[in-house]
């Protein structure tokens, strides 16, 4: 009778946590209707819930209206529960990522891992290659991903070089294009399919080791300090 009635305690628990979610997207939407939240759970304190918005974890009071951002640091053992939301609502998984399609580049011990989906005509894909070019002890996995209909035929052409890698660092470091003889089987319609099945919308779009998506040419002080903050 005792467990009887602990499966019904936790039941009625669950409809009413529900229920107050529902409760609380309802104001939200008919007060604000402008604001994208989503993912809405509560969360460990009572009385405020997480969500995203704009890919970004925020917190939310059960009124609907306060909003807040920050990580929710958990006293009792210093557990930061906002960076596991952030893997929560923002990651990929990383051994479903088909590296073989990926130029591979290794410095130093080659660590950290790193791959980038990156269109040789994006400026902002160019700038983030002068980053990750200053990075030291990492293996970086580039998808060339040519979301730009004028960067396919490039696109191959680096793939089907004798040296990748170089191809690819001398096409977008130095403009230097690649032999336009070279032709091989290559995997950039794969590369394609691939990244609309993981939403990568835009270039350049990274993925660190742990699944945890950025998107931006982020500056290599920066993917230092993420690495730091997530113990890659």
């Amino acid at each position: 009778m005792k467990k009887l009635c602990s499966i019904v305690a936790a039941l009625l628990f669950s409809h009413s946590a529900i229920a107050a979610e529902e409760t609380l997207k309802t104001k939200l939407s008919q007060n604000y209707p402008a604001l994208s939240i989503e993912n809405l759970q509560k969360t460990e304190m009572p009385g405020l819930y997480s969500a995203t918005l704009n890919e970004q974890v925020v917190y939310l009071d059960e009124t609907g209206q306060y909003l807040f951002t920050g990580s929710m640091i958990r006293l009792k053992d210093q557990k930061n529960l906002t960076k596991d939301l952030v893997l929560q609502h923002n990651s990929i998984d990383w051994k479903k990522l088909p590296l073989n399609n990926a130029i591979k580049t290794v410095r130093g011990t080659g660590k950290r891992q790193l791959a980038v989906f990156s269109d040789p005509n994006c400026p902002y894909c160019k700038r983030l290659e002068a980053e990750l070019a200053k990075l030291n002890d990492v293996t970086i996995y580039t998808f060339i991903y040519p979301l730009k209909p004028q960067s396919i035929t490039v696109s191959k052409q680096v793939w089907c070089d004798k040296n990748p890698a170089q191809a690819w660092r001398n096409l977008l470091q130095k403009n230097i294009s690649p032999s336009a003889t070279a032709t091989c089987s290559n995997p950039i319609q794969q590369n394609l399919k691939l990244g609309e099945s993981l939403g990568v919308n835009g270039t350049p779009t990274l993925i660190l080791s742990n699944g945890f998506k950025l998107v931006g040419a982020y500056p290599a002080e920066q993917l230092e300090q993420v690495w730091k903050e997530f113990d890659l």
